[in-house]
């Protein structure tokens, strides 16, 4: 293999806390270490596609350990499989990946390193198999990436649903409600049972679970019976009712991942209220779990990811995942993420221990 010289860096999908850590650890190790130029590709595939990148050197990446979001910017409705492209005024769905390998060539990058989640390493699986060098770092607060035991991004995202729940406690006490707080998680529930567990919220609605409404009421309802004035409902995005059924908020056609969940909180609020007479508020936490400053622990983690995915670069590596197992990171095949999520096990330890102390699962 002839020696890497040169590595293309991007933030693909939705941004988290920790990305900024990942692309300060890849760049100066590369840059530092191995003498490698990185170029910076700017809002991930949709920067390759338009052919915007950037030389990267210490100082663009100098002081952004710290920094939430990405420097690089990120896009998270952009596939180079099912780019849209406006044609007399209609939208054509197009395959641009050509225009893509036709940039990577023109800049003279050798390798990529593709920070992002399911839908990310999908797209990178692609560009593998048309022999281009990818090593993905995995990225999501949902926390959901197949063949890693967690994500950067995730802890940040659960401890900020856990301050919001700490903080509703007090006003459902004050006021004698229930409180329903609808966090994100997509399909995967590992943000609504971490949060739910650290806040001690007496109900915990997760996908993996179907909720069956009438339980969830009567338990609001029996709580109120013995003496215990307010509630407080975890509901992760996606979670499903008996029939299967998610709430949907919109669905976006032009992209890849077009169903866009949400609503299920403000849903579950108002039958609680109807069936019960308990004066039910919801609050959606919605973005604001993907922003800010990372916790401590991300930041390690995506440091430990960047610089992991940067040595298997330059040992020669090709197509693999960072990841980490137990407490190591170690590598997969890439592909093996490629249109899988990783979902919680019904009887995951923390669910059976919620549920020995109480805690509803809706079910």
């Amino acid at each position: 293999m002839a020696k890497i010289q040169r590595i293309g860096i991007m933030t693909a999908g939705g941004d988290c806390p920790g990305l900024n850590a990942v692309i300060r650890a890849v760049a100066k190790a590369a840059m530092g270490k191995h003498h490698l130029d990185v170029m910076g590709i700017e809002d991930g595939f949709l920067g390759l596609i338009q052919n915007r990148m950037r030389l990267l050197n210490n100082e663009a990446v100098s002081n952004i350990l710290t920094l939430g979001g990405t420097i690089l910017g990120t896009n998270n409705r952009t596939s180079p499989r099912q780019y849209p492209v406006k044609v007399d005024g209609a939208v054509e769905i197009r395959d641009v990946t050509d225009r893509c390998l036709e940039h990577i060539a023109h800049n003279q990058i050798d390798a990529l390193v593709v920070i992002g989640g399911d839908g990310s390493m999908a797209c990178a699986a692609d560009f593998v198999r048309l022999g281009v060098n990818c090593i993905g770092v995995p990225k999501t607060i949902d926390n959901d990436l197949y063949g890693t035991d967690v994500t950067f991004g995730f802890a940040t995202a659960a401890a900020i649903a856990t301050e919001a729940l700490d903080r509703v406690h007090t006003t459902a006490a004050s006021h004698h409600r229930a409180m329903v707080v609808e966090v994100m998680g997509r399909n995967a529930g590992w943000i609504a049972l971490h949060a739910g567990i650290a806040s001690g919220s007496d109900v915990i609605l997760l996908p993996e679970i179907p909720v069956d409404l009438d339980v969830v009421c009567e338990y609001v309802a029996n709580r109120s019976r013995h003496g215990k004035r307010f509630s407080i409902i975890c509901v992760s995005e996606g979670a499903r009712l008996k029939d299967g059924k998610q709430v949907v908020n919109r669905v976006d056609p032009t992209s890849p991942d077009p169903v866009r969940l949400g609503g299920i909180g403000q849903f579950i609020a108002g039958e609680i209220e109807s069936r019960t007479g308990i004066e039910t508020r919801d609050i959606k936490l919605g973005h604001v779990q993907r922003g800010g400053t990372p916790v401590a622990a991300d930041r390690v983690l995506a440091t430990e990811f960047g610089y992991k995915a940067l040595e298997l670069l330059t040992a020669g590596e090709r197509s693999r995942l960072v990841v980490m197992k137990g407490r190591t990171v170690t590598h997969i095949p890439l592909e093996e993420a490629d249109g899988k999520q990783r979902l919680v096990p019904v009887e995951h330890p923390l669910i059976m221990a919620a549920r020995n102390i109480g805690t509803s699962f809706g079910d």
